[in-house]
């Protein structure tokens, strides 16, 4: 796997993607359980935004870029307040990954685990959180981590309740969806109460009729996508907007999107193709 996100960070995928793991933490955090929060794709946590693999790229300047001396919109700012922690404590040009947002996000009751496959990403990754004595991070395949880590049990604790973040590169493009689903079962099988979430990239819609089909099958509660879209999904060749596919997603939790996403297509959106979409493809009974 040739994948870097540093190339990516911060952008209008990074945005959507860091902005409902936000709210998820904060409405499973709601009760005062435990949670145990899997991460199996989880990258180096924190990236620089004037690296220059990122200024290489400039695709931060269409995603975190867009808020730089704007106002909040209220949606949006418990997203924008994590950034602003996180630049208060690593420098303004700093941007966190997901392991990072969960860190700050979660309590102290609850744990995480962290999963990169590549040596220098997780090297890194243990610099950035391996102090955090709730963190735990596995230089390991994400989705063979689904199928050891879960259910979850650290030393004699177990977890009745979590979130699984999926956020795969998508190198293998459409074939990656073979082994996630292949993994969402499974982990479904050993832990069917926690929430899922697969992150997914959006070029051509019809391009994902197939995997709206599969999804719907899934032996969940319940079966949801988020979507944004920055542009016209129009071009195979170009990453349009993107998406997350949510199984289990907490109680009343298409409220927060019904508010999250206008305000995302709003800051983000580039042409008259912009919109979102939240949608049950199972809707809770």
């Amino acid at each position: 796997m040739n994948y870097r996100h540093t190339f990516h960070a911060g952008n209008h995928a990074d945005v959507l993607k860091h902005a409902a793991l936000l709210e998820l933490c904060d409405a499973l955090c709601a009760k005062p359980a435990p949670l145990f929060a899997l991460d199996t794709h989880a990258g180096r946590g924190l990236y620089f935004l004037n690296d220059p693999q990122a200024q290489r790229t400039q695709e931060a300047q269409g995603g975190i870029g867009r808020f730089d001396g704007a106002t909040a919109p209220a949606p949006l700012r418990r997203y924008l307040s994590a950034i602003a922690a996180c630049r208060r404590a690593h420098g303004l040009q700093s941007y966190p990954g997901s392991p990072w947002l969960l860190a700050h996000a979660l309590r102290a009751q609850d744990r995480i685990a962290c999963c990169e496959l590549q040596p220098d990403e997780a090297t890194e990754l243990r610099s950035r959180v391996g102090d955090d004595p709730r963190v735990g991070v596995h230089q390991r395949d994400g989705y063979a981590a689904m199928r050891a880590l879960l259910p979850p049990r650290v030393g004699d604790e177990r977890f009745n309740r979590g979130l699984v973040l999926i956020d795969p590169p998508y190198e293998a493009q459409l074939a990656e969806y073979d082994e996630a689903f292949s993994a969402l079962r499974e982990a479904m099988g050993r832990w069917p109460q926690a929430t899922y979430a697969l992150w997914y990239p959006i070029k051509t819609r019809r391009a994902l009729q197939s995997m709206y089909r599969r999804a719907a099958t899934i032996p969940a509660r319940s079966v949801m996508v988020a979507e944004l879209l920055v542009r016209r999904d129009d071009s195979p060749l170009r990453m349009n907007g993107s998406g997350l596919l949510l199984l289990n997603a907490p109680w009343k939790f298409d409220e927060r999107l019904r508010a999250l996403l206008p305000a995302l297509t709003q800051a983000l959106g580039e042409d008259a193709g912009a919109g979102w979409r939240m949608d049950w493809l199972k809707a809770p009974e």
